[in-house]
Formats: structure tokens, C-alpha cells, sequence
């Protein structure tokens, strides 16, 4: 998956999200806003390929204050529409760096 498709998706407004990532998001206070400017200048730390019903990926970015942020997005090639699945602001505890698992 190419970071680029996702970001093209939303810049056109051709984004689903789904019911888990508005909870997560909620609990974890952030704004869709933030979520999309994380990604703006965000990167891919994990690539899931064989995710169905789309391929996803990890992408870590930073919220416009410069808080790490994860969201998951999948992408739909044939209607090239970016599918949040999940976001939340990661555990320290979990990271090295924002970017490995430990």
C-alpha cells in the first residue's frame, strides 16, 4: 500500500470510517482533524497485505500539537476510497520510538 492513495483519498473526501475508530478516537480525544493531519506528513510502520476486505496499514504520525498518533486505514483501489479502521494515541510502554513494537 502507498501512503500517497490514502492521502489523495482524503484530500478528495473519499473517506469511510468506521464505528470502532469513532469510539477509539473519542476515548482517546481526538479530533478527526488531528487524524488527518497526522497522516499528512505520517508514514507507514506496519503493512498488513492479507487484511480483508482491503489491505491496511499502521501509519504514525503527529497531531498538529506534535502528539504521536496511530491510525490503521485499508484502501479500496477499486473505488479509491481510504477506510479508517482504527486510531488511537500509543502507549509508551508499547513503543520504542512510536514507530516498534517492544
Amino acid at each position: 500500500m502507498d501512503i500517497t492513495d490514502l492521502i489523495n483519498a482524503i484530500q478528495a473526501d473519499r473517506i469511510n470510517i468506521t464505528q470502532h475508530a469513532r469510539r477509539e478516537a473519542k476515548e482517546d480525544d481526538l479530533l478527526l482533524d488531528e487524524i488527518l493531519h497526522s497522516i499528512q506528513n505520517g508514514e507507514i510502520i506496519e503493512d498488513y497485505p492479507t487484511d480483508t476486505p482491503y489491505p491496511s496499514c499502521l501509519i504514525y504520525g503527529l497531531d498538529p500539537a506534535d502528539a504521536p498518533v496511530h491510525s490503521v486505514w485499508a484502501y479500496a483501489e477499486d473505488s479509491r476510497i481510504a477506510v479508517l479502521v482504527t486510531v488511537y494515541r500509543p502507549n509508551p510502554a508499547r513503543w520504542i520510538d512510536w514507530k516498534i513494537r517492544k
